[in-house]
């Protein structure tokens, strides 16, 4: 008879954890999967340090010396899903500041831009992913208006503007490494990106971030692309 009521009991709680873990897998983050390359550049001088430390370069300003990044990322995704979304072509910009720390894992402000014509879904996945990539608590963060990204690169030169340069711009050449080819910093971590394919070497010729009160110019500092991966397996 106990023997009876515990068999019951126990296929009871199994059938009520079966419908929770169902429940909790219908409302979970579909699977996803990123795969881009980005067109970046920064305001440290040429390699950011801001990958070896919690603090960016210092630099000399009008109201004294002060530590920031100030940054253009421009992506193309090659490949990727958010569970059934389709996520390749799909081309979005990234412009802000981490600020003078990030040691307590807060950064300063980021602005997300898509190009014309991304669906909501894939602007979901995008931001998922993001998310993850970049793990950092934002004191600011917003979402513009869509406006269009134009991206070109080859081994010599990237260029991507925004707006048609009326928002943002940036220009990379080729840093020269061993029998003429690009030099490549390899077997470096890219935020919480687990693989990518290494920091192609392109100082910028200009990077520009032109709205607002948070625009910035710098020319001959940090540049170079990257082509990272990661999915929702990685976390």
């Amino acid at each position: 008879m106990i023997k009876d009521k515990f068999h019951i009991l126990s296929v009871i709680f199994s059938s009520l954890f079966l419908v929770i873990s169902t429940q909790l897998y219908a409302t979970s983050e579909p699977d996803w999967h990123f795969k881009g390359t980005a067109i970046e550049a920064c305001s440290c001088p040429m390699f950011c340090q801001c990958y070896f430390n919690t603090n960016p370069a210092l630099h000399n300003t009008e109201h004294g010396p002060k530590h920031f990044c100030k940054f253009n990322m421009a992506y193309m995704i090659n490949k990727g899903h958010y569970g059934e979304t389709d996520l390749k072509g799909v081309k979005f910009w990234v412009a802000g500041d981490l600020g003078d720390t990030w040691k307590d894992g807060e950064a300063d402000w980021a602005i997300l831009t898509f190009h014309p014509g991304t669906t909501e879904e894939q602007k979901a996945g995008v931001s998922t992913a993001l998310s993850h990539i970049f793990p950092l608590k934002w004191k600011s963060f917003i979402v513009a208006e869509d406006a269009n990204i134009d991206w070109v690169a080859t081994e010599e030169r990237a260029e991507a503007k925004l707006a048609g340069g009326a928002s943002a711009h940036v220009i990379l050449n080729k840093w020269q490494g061993i029998e003429g080819k690009t030099g490549v910093l390899s077997n470096i971590a890219y935020m919480g990106a687990p693989r990518n394919t290494g920091f192609k070497m392109m100082p910028n010729e200009v990077e520009t971030w032109k709205l607002g009160d948070k625009a910035f110019e710098f020319h001959g500092t940090t540049g170079f692309m990257i082509t990272i991966d990661m999915s929702s397996k990685d976390i």
